[in-house]
């Protein structure tokens, strides 16, 4: 895979990505498929969870801009979620944050719940529709996702912004969380994930129909049984698939609230310099900027049933 040049301007969701900005990209060279004997030996190496989880709720007056209308604070410790299903008490999500605005009286908001997608859904915000919304962590920049807002964990210090898009690209995101929700009712309420894809510097490895089951590696913020995308390299590795390595960061670089896990290595192959682990997941119609790659760490990206999840090497 040839890492096109653009790469130098996204964030991904990797601490390697703001621990080594700066450098020049890499290209991988003719990489040969991992043979059998290869791949055995790798699986008996030890897997480790390094560094615990910190305190990690939200604590500090946070803003939300709501287009053509205005910028409103608000108080975490106050905001309550709808997805008592996905988070823990004192955890929610930036589509919470509206809808403690319109608890508060500040803003007129109308939505609903639609379970065909597992998700709500902005029906009016001060009396206009189609929104979507721009959000990035500490240390991030504006990006294009199309996740679920009910899903997007908020953080201190993170940007978050209401904007209006066409009602085609709304429908577009919508279509794949219908998809997703088809998938994961086909499989009986599990998470199988048609296709996971492993790009290293030197190895590809592409796994099929994965049964990704939930390992609760985010308890502080997550109720049980919730699936993450960090899910599938650890549901890999207890089928003795891959062997890999988790690393706890509290900050990195200028991102001063990161806490976090980041894949710090998949089998021989460690972050290390300027080089390191990314990843992406959802439908192929959003794949890489077009917005299944984004700063959501894959710790705390819960997923349905997307059509592919992707870690891959680069360098920058």
């Amino acid at each position: 895979m040839n890492v096109p040049k653009y790469i130098l301007i996204t964030f991904a969701g990797l601490a390697v990505l703001l621990l080594y900005s700066g450098c020049s990209e890499q290209q991988r060279q003719g990489e040969d498929p991992i043979d059998q004997e290869e791949e055995t030996s790798l699986s008996e190496v030890e897997n480790r969870i390094m560094g615990e989880v910190s305190d990690t709720a939200s604590g500090l007056e946070g803003e939300i801009e709501i287009t053509g209308l205005n910028t409103f604070s608000f108080n975490p410790e106050e905001v309550q979620t709808v997805r008592g299903d996905i988070f823990k008490e004192g955890y929610f999500s930036i589509f919470d944050v509206l809808v403690h605005l319109e608890q508060k009286g500040k803003i007129d908001f109308d939505y609903y719940f639609d379970e065909e997608m597992n998700t709500h859904v902005i029906d009016t915000l001060d009396g206009r529709g189609r929104w979507w919304y721009d959000a990035y962590y500490d240390g991030g920049w504006r990006e294009r996702s199309v996740f679920r807002m009910d899903h997007y964990p908020y953080k201190d210090e993170m940007s978050l912004k209401m904007v209006q898009i066409n009602a085609e690209q709304l429908e577009a995101i919508y279509d794949t969380y219908r998809e997703e929700i088809n998938r994961r009712n086909e499989n009986d309420g599990k998470v199988i994930v048609p296709e996971v894809i492993i790009e290293g510097k030197n190895h590809e490895m592409v796994f099929e129909n994965v049964e990704v089951n939930s390992h609760n590696l985010r308890d502080d913020m997550f109720q049980p049984g919730v699936v993450t995308a960090i899910d599938t390299i650890l549901s890999l590795g207890e089928e003795n698939k891959i062997s890999y390595d988790l690393q706890w960061y509290e900050s990195i670089g200028t991102a001063d609230v990161v806490k976090s896990y980041w894949v710090n290595r998949i089998n021989e192959e460690e972050s290390q310099g300027r080089c390191g682990f990314v990843y992406e997941a959802g439908n192929e119609e959003f794949y890489f900027f077009r917005g299944n790659h984004n700063h959501i760490p894959s710790d705390i990206r819960v997923i349905n049933s997307p059509q592919y999840v992707k870690y891959f090497w680069i360098c920058i």
